[in-house]
């Protein structure tokens, strides 16, 4: 079987999840990966099962995970044609907010996962010429207000650029995805007027499908009635 390999970190729910559908009807095979082990388990059988789609539970701040990760994949279909680091979450807003603990987990999953994922990914990406995207934020382009998770998603659009740079000469595509608001189950309440996951699936494919000599380093993606 030739169809090419995708595989998702935080694929679970939201982004991920949506452009695990939008990947499967165009054709590719599916790697799914995030801690919650049931959700992923529904999503993979869903897609076709063990032909067309794996679900490994992974906790991405764990590299051996991340590289058990890697093997599932290349065990069960022999290669990895795209890597999209997804996992990720927020906190509220205000340096005096959160715990010290939930900060530690949001940037460790945030920043040291994403770039677990880009080290595990790599050798196999490199082989098949094939690409990684990021998922950053409209918040890893400017600074918010007592923001923490805002400097995390800065650190990944950092990362793309410095992988683009790194890659440049190998065929390995890089792209960072920067949403906006997204209604996703990564907001506590629903988001009005928000793009929905499936927007931001549709700019991961359009990144993906291009032809092989173009690379789209950064999708800026907001809803219409979002000012900044």
């Amino acid at each position: 079987m030739n169809d090419p390999v995708f595989l998702i970190t935080g694929a679970s729910s939201g982004i991920g999840a949506a452009t695990a559908r939008q990947a499967s009807a165009a054709g590719y095979r599916l790697v799914l990966a995030a801690r919650s082990a049931d959700k992923l388990a529904a999503l993979a059988g869903e897609l076709g099962g063990d032909e067309r789609a794996i679900a490994v539970t992974c906790d991405v701040t764990q590299f051996d995970q991340q590289e058990a990760l890697v093997q599932a994949a290349l065990g069960a279909y022999g290669r990895i044609d795209v890597a999209l680091a997804n996992a990720g979450f927020g906190a509220a807003r205000g340096f005096l907010n959160e715990t010290p603990e939930q900060w530690r987990a949001m940037v460790l999953t945030n920043v040291l996962g994403c770039a677990y994922t880009i080290r595990a990914t790599l050798p196999a990406l490199k082989e098949a010429r094939g690409h990684l995207l990021l998922t950053s934020s409209v918040a890893g382009r400017r600074a918010l207000p007592g923001s923490l998770y805002s400097a995390t998603k800065h650190a990944v659009t950092a990362m793309a650029e410095s992988a683009r740079q790194e890659l440049n000469d190998t065929g390995v595509r890089v792209t960072s995805i920067e949403p906006g608001m997204v209604d996703t189950p990564f907001f506590d309440n629903p988001v009005s007027d928000a793009l929905e996951a499936d927007d931001i699936a549709r700019a991961i494919m359009f990144a993906v499908q291009q032809p092989a000599h173009v690379d789209v380093n950064e999708i800026l993606i907001r809803p219409v009635s979002q000012p900044t």
